[in-house]
C-alpha cells in the first residue's frame, strides 16, 4: 500500500481553523494530498520510486503537466507525472469530479432558469465565471449523464440475499411550481459480502404502485432470491415488497419501530420501554424473543395499552432477522447503513434547496451513489457470507435427511 507524506504547514492549519480562510486552507491541503496521490500511483506503474534503481522498473519519468480541477472550494492545481516509455494513467479527477460536476451543473441550470439565491449565484460566478449559456450546460450534462444511466440500468449479475431500501424527499421545480420528489434507494449486499447501490429511483409519492415499479425494474435487470429485505413500515413500501417478493423474509426497521413505539408511549415510561426493547432486540432466537415479548405486554398492558398492543401486532414482523445467522442480525435488523448515506445526499441538497428540474436529481445523486458504490468496492467486506451460504447448504442438507 503507498504511503503519503503529507507537510501542513503553521499557516496551514491555522487557516484550518479560521472562518473567512477556511476554504483556501482546505483547498490547498486538498491540492496537496492529491499531489502525493498522483506521485504515489506514478511510483506503482512505473515499478519505482523516483531516481531507484530496480530491475522491475517498466518507465521513466518525464516531468510534469499542470492540470486544474475546479471543486466548490476552489481551484486546485495538480502535476500530473508523464512518462517516456508509457502513458500515466489515473482516475482521481473522474472519480473526484463526478459529483461536484453536477452538483455545479444543478447551480447553473438554477441560475439560467431564473430561480437561483444569491448564494448559488456567487459560487457558480466563483466556480465558472459570470456568463454561460444553455448550450454550454447542455454539453457538460452529455459528459455525465450516460454514466449515470448505464449505473441505473447495469445488470445485476449477482447474488443479492440481502437488500436494504429507503427513501428520502428532495424539492424540485416543476411546471413553475416547487413539489416533493421521493428519491428511492436500493442496497445490495453480494454474494462476496459486499454492499451495491443496486438502484435509485425519482417518484412523485413513496405509494405502492411508485415502490411497485422500482422493484420490478430491479428484477428486470436481475435481482432475485433475495432472502431478507429491511425497510420501514411504510404502508405502500410493504404492500409492494409483498407483491414482487414473495418468498422473502420482511424485516421492519427496529429503529423506526422503537420511534413508533415510544410514539405511543407516555412520556415518563419512554426510557423505560426504551432499554426493554434493547432486549427484545438482542434475543438470540425466536422463543427468548417471545418471552421478553410476554414480559413487556405484562409489564405495559395497563400502562401503555397503545404501545403494548402495537408490540403483540408487530413482533414477528421486528424480530424477522432472527432467521438469519446470528453474525448478520446487528446490520440487517434497521436501515440505518441507508440513512448514513441519505446523510451524504442530505449535504449536496443543502446547497441546491430546490433542484431546477427531475433530470438535475437524477444527475447528482446518480453521480454521488456512483462515488459511494466504488468506495464500498474497494473498502472492506460487510459482511463474510461464507457462514451464511454453509447454513444454506445445512438447512437443505437437513431437509434430504428429513424427506428420506
Amino acid at each position: 500500500m503507498a504511503q503519503f507524506n503529507i507537510t501542513i504547514t503553521e499557516e496551514l492549519l491555522h487557516g484550518l481553523f479560521l472562518s473567512n480562510g477556511r476554504d483556501e486552507a482546505f483547498s490547498k491541503l486538498l491540492e496537496e494530498i492529491f499531489n502525493q496521490v498522483l506521485l504515489a500511483q506514478s511510483s506503482e506503474q512505473i515499478g519505482a520510486e523516483p531516481y531507484e534503481r530496480t530491475e522491475e522498473r517498466t518507465a521513466y519519468r518525464n516531468g510534469f503537466r499542470d492540470r486544474q480541477m475546479t471543486i466548490r472550494v476552489g481551484t486546485l492545481t495538480l502535476r500530473v507525472p508523464r512518462h517516456r516509455n508509457g502513458k500515466f494513467s489515473t482516475e482521481l479527477f473522474a472519480r473526484y469530479q463526478r459529483s461536484e460536476q453536477a452538483l455545479i451543473l444543478a447551480m447553473m441550470e438554477m441560475v439560467i432558469n431564473g430561480v437561483s439565491t444569491r448564494k448559488v449565484e456567487a459560487i457558480t460566478q466563483e466556480l465558472c465565471g459570470k456568463s454561460f449559456s444553455k448550450s454550454t450546460v447542455s454539453a457538460l450534462c452529455k459528459q455525465l449523464d450516460p454514466m449515470v444511466h448505464a449505473f441505473r440500468t447495469r445488470p445485476l449479475e449477482k447474488h443479492y440475499p440481502f437488500v436494504i431500501v429507503d427513501a428520502l424527499y428532495l424539492k424540485v421545480r416543476e411546471d413553475h411550481r416547487v413539489q416533493s420528489r421521493g428519491l428511492l434507494i436500493a442496497v445490495g449486499v453480494n454474494e462476496e459480502g459486499y454492499r451495491e447501490i443496486i438502484g435509485f429511483q425519482v417518484a412523485n409519492t413513496e405509494t405502492e404502485s411508485s415502490w411497485g415499479e422500482f422493484f420490478a425494474s430491479l428484477k428486470e435487470r436481475g435481482l432475485k432470491d433475495v432472502r431478507l429485505i429491511t425497510s420501514d413500515n411504510h404502508k405502500g413500501l410493504v404492500n409492494a415488497v409483498k407483491r414482487h417478493f414473495q418468498g422473502t423474509t420482511w424485516q421492519r426497521c427496529q429503529t423506526h419501530f422503537s420511534r413508533n413505539m415510544l410514539d405511543h408511549t407516555p412520556k415518563a415510561l419512554q426510557p423505560e420501554i426504551k432499554e426493554d426493547l434493547r432486549q427484545l432486540y438482542e434475543a438470540v432466537d425466536v422463543d427468548s424473543a417471545r418471552k421478553v415479548r410476554d414480559q413487556l405486554l405484562g409489564k405495559y398492558g395497563m400502562k401503555a395499552p397503545k404501545a403494548a398492543a402495537l408490540l403483540d401486532e408487530s413482533f414477528d414482523d421486528v424480530t424477522a432477522v432472527l432467521a438469519v445467522p446470528l453474525k448478520y442480525r446487528k446490520r440487517l435488523r434497521t436501515t440505518n447503513g441507508v440513512e448514513r448515506l441519505n446523510q451524504e445526499v442530505r449535504r449536496r441538497e443543502r446547497v441546491i434547496r430546490i433542484f431546477p428540474n427531475e433530470a438535475s436529481v437524477i444527475r447528482l445523486m446518480g453521480a454521488l451513489l456512483i462515488e459511494q458504490d466504488e468506495k464500498w468496492q474497494v473498502g472492506r467486506k460487510y459482511f463474510d457470507m461464507d457462514l451464511y451460504y454453509q447454513s444454506i447448504e445445512n438447512k437443505k442438507t437437513k431437509g434430504s435427511n428429513s424427506a428420506a
